[in-house]
């Protein structure tokens, strides 16, 4: 199996990636902002959980399917676009002028933003051919079966970046919480969160790169 030094160089490796802005990490902070550390959390552990997804797909070479099909990759892009779109959609109707005489009415609930976070990372193709791309390198065929240790740096990673998203969600918790405060703010902070998603999502649909 993978040697301590191996996993000690990928679970670093992993820690800076996690690091790194993208779709994921920004929705966290948006729902930790918009609506309090729960729902950060909720994001952190859907946008995780998708991470089996693509672990699986990168051990039973779905991944390489997906590299070498044009066409797969488009539909899967453009999928996981117009999903991101339409959760900001929804987001900015939610903080519309009705929203603002109830701050109730503008909350997704926990559950809502848990199985949206789960979708948003498996319909990512991005992530998907970057498993396929970055797992192997980090495997060897003399220490056992390749699948096999693709699952248990799949579960390294998971585990890694979901430490460094909680982290994320309780920060952006706390600091939405005073900000929240005011209805205005409040409403902001929603309509920001919607607008990034949208944004997030046109950045997928037009990306050219594979």
């Amino acid at each position: 199996m993978i040697d301590i030094t191996q996993l000690s160089i990928f679970a670093g490796s992993v820690f800076l990636l996690a690091l790194t802005p993208g779709p994921d990490i920004l929705y966290v902070l948006a729902r930790g902002l918009a609506q309090g550390r729960k729902a950060g959390l909720c994001a952190a552990a859907g946008f995780n959980l998708g991470v089996i997804v693509h672990t699986l797909f990168a051990a039973l070479g779905i991944s390489a399917v997906l590299a070498a099909s044009a066409t797969a990759f488009m539909v899967i892009k453009f999928a996981g676009a117009a999903y991101l779109i339409y959760i900001g959609i929804m987001m900015l109707r939610a903080s519309g002028a009705s929203g603002a005489i109830n701050g109730d009415r503008r909350r997704i609930p926990l559950g809502v933003i848990f199985r949206q976070s789960i979708v948003a990372n498996v319909l990512n193709p991005k992530v998907a051919l970057f498993f396929l791309a970055f797992l192997p390198q980090f495997t060897d065929p003399d220490k056992g079966p390749v699948a096999v240790q693709m699952l248990v740096l799949g579960g390294v990673f998971m585990l890694v970046s979901f430490c460094v998203f909680a982290a994320v969600a309780l920060f952006s918790g706390v600091v939405g919480n005073r900000l929240r405060r005011s209805p205005k703010v409040e409403r902001g902070l929603n309509m920001g969160a919607g607008g990034l998603l949208v944004g997030l999502g046109l950045t997928l649909a037009f990306s050219d790169v594979r």
